[in-house]
C-alpha cells in the first residue's frame, strides 16, 4: 500500500515554505516526521542550521541514524550529554536539556540557527523534565522559527497563543484528529475476546456485578464465583489466527515483560526460512555491537529464534538496539516492552496489546491517562501496510471500573499543564544577562500564562526566594548590577555551568572538598548526587572511605537544606545516595562490566544510564568557568576511565 500526503501535511508544508513557525498536533503514527523533514530540507537549502530536539536519548539516537540515511552522514550531527559527533553539522540532533543549556552557553551557535524542531512537545508537562522544555521554548530567540510537534492535545491553541505572545511573531496551528490507519479496539475479559465496549459491559462487568451478593447472603455462606482467567496463550492464538502479528505488548514493569515473553516461549511464530534469517542477523548484530557471548543476549536467543523478544530500560542499550533492529526487519513478531517504546520511536506494528490499563504515576498505580494510552495504542496500524490497527486491552473488572475504561478509550486527551520550576543554573544564567529584569521573565512563562492569580503569586514568590537565597549564599551580587546586566560571583559562574546539582557541587568545590577526591571518589560522589533509589531499596554497606565521603556530602546537603528551608525554596535539593559506590569505583578501576554488575542490584541498563549521567556531569565540570586546572584535568581523566566498552554511547552510534 502507498499513500498520498494528507491535507494537514500539505497545509504544514505550505506554512514552512512561507518561513512560518507552526505547532502541529496530530495522532501518533499520522506522519508528523514528514513535516519535520520538509522543514529541514527548506532550511538546508537556504544554508541555515536546524536543531532537532527530542525528549529521550533513544529517540535522539534513532533520529540521528534516520536523518543520516535521509540527508547524508556529513550533514547530520548529534549532541547529548554523553555523545558529541559532528557537532558543527547543519542538522544537529540534541536532547532538549542540551539545547536549553546551549541557549545560555553558546551565543555563536544560536546565531546560525534557522529552525528548531521540538519533537513530542507535549512533554512540556512531564513532572520531572517539563521545566526544561518550557525553558527551551521560552528562551529560544524570536528570530528562530519553531516547529513544534505534539500528540493530540485539547489545549493546542492555548500553547500556541503562549508561544506567539513570548516571541511576538505569528505561529500557525494545525490540528489533525483523523488517523490514517483506523484503530479497532478489542478486550480480553472473563476469559473471552470481546469486540466492543458494549460486549465488555455485558459479558465482563454485568456478570461481575450480578455476582455481588448481599451481606446477608454472604453470612449465609454463599460464595461469588471466581472470575475466569485471561490467559495469555488465548490472546496470542487469537492474534495468530486473525493474522494480526506483528504485535507490541505493553506491560508496565521490566520483570513483567520478561516473564510474559517466557510464558509464550513455546509458540513458534517464524517460518523456517525466517528462523535461519534471524539467526544470521542476530549473530551479525551481536558481533557488530561487541555482544557476542553476552550472558543476557545468549539467554534470550531461544526467544529470538521463535520470533519473540522483550525490551526494557534495564537492558544494555546496545542489546536494546539489536532487538529494535530485529523488530524493524519484521523478524520479531511479538515484542513485550515497557512504555518507553512508545515515545516517538518508529517501531509500528499491526497490533498493540495492553497488559492492563493502570500504571505507576509517581505516587501510586492509577488508570492510564487518555494521552498515554493513545501514545502507545497509536503504534498499531502501519501506514501504507495495514488497512486497520488492532488494540487489545486485557481487563480485570475487579481492578478498574467500567467508566474508567470508557474514559481512557473514548475521553478527550488531557491538556498540557506547565511544570515550571526554574533551576538555580537557569536563574544564574538569566541573572547574568538580565540583571534585575529577571523577575520580568516569569510573567512570560507558560506557567503564568495558564495559572490562576494565586498560582501566579506563588510562582513569582518562589522565584524571588531563590534569588534571595543565591544572593545570601554568595552566588550573585548587587554590586555593578544594572537593569540590563547582572554580576555573578566566582561561585555563581561555576554553578551556572553545572545543571541539576548546582549548590552541592559548588559549595564542595569552593571549600576545596572536590580537589581532595581522586578520580574514583569523584565518580562515586557524582553518582551519589544522581542516583534515585526505589521505594524499598535498602541503604548499602559502605567501605570506610565511601562512608566518610557520604558523611561529608551529607554535611553539605544539610547546610543547603537549611538554607532552602529558611528561604522557603521547594523542592529541596535532592539528598545523596551512595548505592552505586562499589560498582562505580570498580568500573573506574577498569574492572569487567559483568563483574561490576555483581556489586549492585541495579539492572545492566540502569547502571549504564547512571554512568553516562556521571560522564555528562564530568564534562560540565571540565568546562566550568573558574574551575582550577587541576580539577578540570581530573574530571577529564575520570571521564576517560569510565567512558569505555558498553558505556561508550558514541561508539554505539558509530556502529
Amino acid at each position: 500500500m502507498s499513500f498520498q500526503l494528507d491535507p494537514f501535511q500539505l497545509q504544514a508544508i505550505e506554512w514552512i515554505e512561507k518561513e512560518h513557525s507552526l505547532l502541529v498536533s496530530a495522532p501518533t503514527g499520522s506522519g508528523k516526521t514528514l513535516i519535520a523533514e520538509k522543514a529541514i530540507e527548506k532550511a538546508l537549502s537556504r544554508g541555515e542550521q536546524v536543531i532537532y530536539t527530542a525528549p529521550i536519548k533513544a529517540l535522539s539516537n534513532q533520529k540521528f541514524r534516520d536523518f543520516q540515511e535521509h540527508f547524508g552522514k556529513e550533514t547530520v550531527g548529534i549532541l547529548t550529554g554523553d555523545v558529541s559527533i559532528n557537532s558543527g553539522a547543519p542538522l544537529l540532533i540534541m536532547t532538549t536539556e542540551i539545547y536549553r543549556n546551549s541557549l545560555f552557553e553558546n551565543a555563536e551557535r544560536i546565531q546560525k540557527i534557522g529552525w528548531v524542531i521540538f519533537d513530542e512537545v507535549h512533554y512540556l508537562d512531564d513532572a520531572q523534565r517539563g521545566t526544561v522544555w518550557e525553558e527551551a521554548l521560552l528562551f529560544t530567540p524570536p528570530e528562530i522559527r519553531i516547529l513544534a510537534l505534539s500528540a493530540t492535545i485539547p489545549n493546542v491553541q492555548e500553547l500556541a497563543d503562549w508561544i506567539r505572545q513570548i516571541h511576538q511573531r505569528p505561529i500557525a496551528v494545525i490540528e489533525e484528529t483523523h488517523r490514517p490507519v483506523p484503530l479497532h479496539f478489542l478486550f480480553q475479559c472473563q476469559g473471552k475476546i470481546l469486540t466492543n465496549t458494549k460486549s465488555l459491559r455485558k459479558e465482563g462487568y454485568l456478570q461481575r456485578d450480578n455476582w455481588q451478593l448481599s451481606i446477608r447472603e454472604r453470612r449465609r455462606g454463599f460464595q461469588a464465583p471466581r472470575a475466569r482467567p485471561n490467559r495469555l496463550n488465548d490472546i496470542l492464538k487469537h492474534l495468530i489466527n486473525g493474522d494480526q502479528l506483528p504485535a507490541i505488548y505493553f506491560a508496565f514493569g521490566r520483570k513483567r515483560t520478561a516473564t510474559l515473553a517466557w510464558e509464550v516461549a513455546h509458540f513458534d511464530l517464524l517460518r523456517e526460512t525466517e528462523r535461519r534469517e534471524i539467526r544470521t542477523l542476530y549473530d551479525e548484530l551481536l558481533a557488530r555491537y561487541d555482544l557476542a557471548g553476552d550472558k543476557t543476549a545468549e539467554e534470550i536467543r531461544p526467544l529470538i529464534e521463535q520470533g519473540i523478544a522483550y525490551h526494557h530500560a534495564g537492558m544494555l542499550p546496545t542489546l536494546k538496539e539489536v532487538i529494535e533492529r530485529l523488530f524493524t526487519s519484521r523478524l520479531i513478531k511479538l515484542i513485550f516492552t515497557t512504555e518507553t517504546f512508545a515515545l516517538g520511536i518508529n517501531m509500528p506494528a499491526r497490533t498493540v496489546v495492553f497488559d492492563e490499563l493502570e500504571k505507576f504515576y509517581g505516587t501510586g498505580f492509577k488508570p492510564l491517562t487518555t494521552r498515554d494510552f493513545f501514545q502507545m495504542a497509536g503504534r498499531a496500524g502501519r501506514r501504507g501496510m495495514d488497512p486497520e490497527g488492532f488494540v487489545y486491552c486485557r481487563i480485570h473488572p475487579n481492578d478498574i471500573p467500567f467508566p474508567e475504561v470508557e474514559r481512557i478509550i473514548y475521553g478527550k486527551p488531557e491538556p498540557v499543564r506547565s511544570q515550571l520550576n526554574a533551576t538555580y543554573a537557569t536563574l544564574l544564567n538569566l541573572y547574568r544577562t538580565l540583571g534585575n529584569r529577571l523577575l520580568e521573565i516569569y510573567p512570560r512563562s507558560f506557567h503564568f500564562f495558564q495559572s490562576s492569580k494565586r498560582k501566579r503569586d506563588e510562582g513569582l514568590n518562589l522565584l524571588k526566594n531563590k534569588l534571595a537565597l543565591l544572593q545570601e549564599m554568595g552566588y550573585i551580587t548587587d554590586q555593578g548590577t544594572t537593569d540590563t546586566q547582572g554580576v555573578l560571583t566566582v561561585k555563581g559562574e561555576f554553578a551556572a555551568s553545572v545543571f541539576g546539582f548546582e549548590l552541592l557541587l559548588t559549595e564542595m568545590y569552593t571549600d576545596g572538598a572536590l580537589e581532595q577526591l581522586d578520580e574514583a571518589k569523584l565518580n562515586v560522589f557524582l553518582a551519589g548526587l544522581i542516583f534515585e533509589p526505589r521505594k524499598n531499596d535498602e541503604a548499602p554497606r559502605l567501605s570506610k572511605d565511601h562512608g566518610e565521603l557520604l558523611k561529608l556530602t551529607q554535611h553539605y546537603h544539610r547546610m543547603i537544606f537549611q538554607w532552602e528551608s529558611n528561604f522557603r525554596v521547594t523542592p529541596h535539593t535532592k539528598p545523596p545516595y551512595f548505592h552505586l559506590a562499589r560498582a562505580i569505583e570498580a568500573w573506574t578501576q577498569g574492572k569487567d562490566f559483568e563483574k561490576v554488575c555483581q556489586l549492585t542490584s541495579e539492572d545492566e541498563g540502569s547502571l549504564v544510564r547512571y554512568i553516562r549521567m556521571v560522564i555528562q556531569l564530568l564534562r560540565e565540570i571540565a568546562n566550568a568557568p573558574h574551575a582550577s586546572e587541576g580539577l578540570r584535568a581530573k574530571a577529564r581523566r575520570a571521564r576517560g576511565m569510565i567512558d569505555r566498552d558498553v558505556v561508550d554511547a558514541e561508539k554505539q552510534l558509530r556502529v
